[in-house]
């Protein structure tokens, strides 16, 4: 086989699997634990349904790089390359435990809400799809949103593989509905996702006075509320003062770098 030959076979490899490649996708699951913790466990693509946790907030890691799953709000854009990818994960689950069907008008996002809903537009030719997140991905820096087979071809890129798009979030959708909402329905839904389950500790007391005292004065520190926690453990019973209202685990540890409460830490509840 001469180079010419070589050269076009590799380009054709290239190109067949280029247009819905999505890399390695190992999800890491912090669990149902209080404490917040650096340890992960990887899982592959193929997950028994029976032993998985749906990750529609929790961080993950691929590749050595951790995703946090933010907060957004209705009308909110984003500007970056699409992607698409169809045959080769058609059937396997997404990362929220559904069946990826590549026909169903869904995509994955890095940190989107799972259900949410949004209007992806082709910057090079005007078409427009609204999909809904289901599935984590694409990792790969330059593209933001990987589309099911259907949805790129309703703004004509499959051939092209990318292409430039503009992502609007129109609204969020409830877990156990899979169809799409047309757009006058979605005025009656949410208007942003407010995750709640992420805390700071601040202190911990064996005396409820000393956690009362505490929580009085810095309840409502930068807009957050403060709460106690009556909690029995080995050294007998404990009054936690958690301080509360993140809207996700990052604005959480962006707020624990401020050094404004020593030795404090995330907490997660159940």
């Amino acid at each position: 086989m001469n180079k010419i030959s070589i050269f076009s076979v590799t380009l054709l490899l290239i190109l067949a699997t280029g247009c819905s490649s999505r890399g390695s996708r190992a999800y890491s699951n912090l669990g149902a634990a209080k404490s917040y913790s650096q340890d992960k466990d990887s899982r592959s693509s193929v997950i028994n349904k029976n032993d998985y946790v749906h990750p529609t907030m929790k961080p993950y890691e691929i590749r050595g790089i951790k995703y946090y799953p933010t907060v957004v709000n209705v009308g909110d854009e984003f500007s970056g390359n699409a992607s698409w990818y169809g045959p080769d994960f058609h059937g396997k689950l997404t990362s929220n435990g559904e069946t990826y069907n590549m026909h169903d008008m869904t995509a994955a996002h890095k940190t989107l809400p799972m259900n949410t809903i949004v209007k992806v537009t082709n910057k090079k030719n005007g078409l427009s799809t609204v999909v809904r997140i289901n599935d984590r991905g694409p990792f790969i820096d330059t593209r933001i949103i990987d589309l099911s087979n259907t949805a790129a071809r309703k703004i004509d890129m499959v051939g092209a593989g990318t292409a430039p798009v503009t992502v609007e979030i129109l609204g969020f959708h409830s877990k156990e509905q899979k169809n799409i909402p047309v757009q006058k329905d979605l005025k009656n839904s949410p208007q942003d996702q407010i995750l709640d389950s992420f805390a700071l500790q601040i202190a911990s007391f064996s005396k409820f006075e000393g956690a009362l005292t505490t929580q009085k004065r810095y309840d409502n520190t930068d807009g957050y509320k403060t709460v106690i926690k009556d909690i029995e453990t080995q050294n007998g019973r404990m009054f936690k003062v958690w301080l509360k209202g993140f809207r996700s685990e990052a604005e959480a540890r962006d707020y624990l770098a401020l050094g404004n409460f020593k030795n404090s830490f995330i907490v997660r509840e159940d």
